[in-house]
């Protein structure tokens, strides 16, 4: 249950990169008042938390009424965390962020005078629950159907989802303490670890598929 719950909170750690959050949200809200800026760090994590359960417990439905096989999904779903490995490989996941971020304080800049809700576009959907963090959530559950199991997927992700919340509201010095070569360094570290996880999700779906080492 411990190599379990270590695999989630690492997968989700690269999924949703609450590390890279803290300077994102900065960006997004430095024209908000403090009291706003809180209270969109709360509503979005409660949103992303909201559309990680759904597609956990609602996931395996959704593939039946598509007609897409748990083989299938975890092919794909392993092929897509990998390329977001890649991304963050060589940064341009965050770039992409960051490009995100500083449109949405473009526009804010335009419009001094209003409090804009941006909890549930762009910081629910798609910087915290973006798809890696959906396939992620449907590839695990997927896999492990047991409660105690699903219990420490869930365990994995809401670390996750508690240190994003922490990141937002802590951005500033946050922001200022880690600086930008740790941060590289980290997501870096882990993309590395998640390629070899996102590989391991193919070969399960390709063995299981073909029936690959059957008797």
């Amino acid at each position: 249950m411990l190599s379990l719950f270590l695999a989630s909170f690492v997968t989700f750690f690269v999924a949703i990169d609450p590390v890279a959050m803290a300077p994102m949200f900065t960006t997004m809200t430095a024209r908000m008042s403090p009291a706003w800026r809180n209270t969109m760090a709360r509503r979005s994590v409660a949103y992303a938390t909201g559309v990680l359960l759904a597609f956990a417990f609602g996931g395996a439905w959704l593939l039946e009424q598509i007609h897409v096989s748990l083989d299938a999904f975890r092919i794909a779903g392993g092929m897509l965390l990998f390329l977001i490995a890649v991304d963050m490989l060589f940064e341009k996941r965050t770039e992409r962020r960051e490009e995100r971020a500083e449109k949405v304080a473009a526009e804010q800049a335009k419009h001094p005078d209003q409090q804009d809700d941006i909890s549930v576009f762009p910081l629910a959907i798609p910087l915290i629950t973006g798809p890696g963090a959906i396939a992620s959530i449907m590839l695990f559950f997927a896999q492990y159907p047991g409660a105690a199991e699903r219990a420490m997927i869930l365990a994995g992700a809401g670390a996750n989802l508690a240190l994003c919340l922490i990141a937002f509201l802590l951005a500033g010095p946050i922001s200022k303490i880690m600086g930008p070569q740790i941060g590289s360094m980290l997501t870096r570290i882990f993309g590395i670890l998640l390629a070899a996880m996102a590989a391991q999700f193919v070969v399960d779906g390709v063995t299981n598929a073909f029936h690959i080492g059957a008797p």
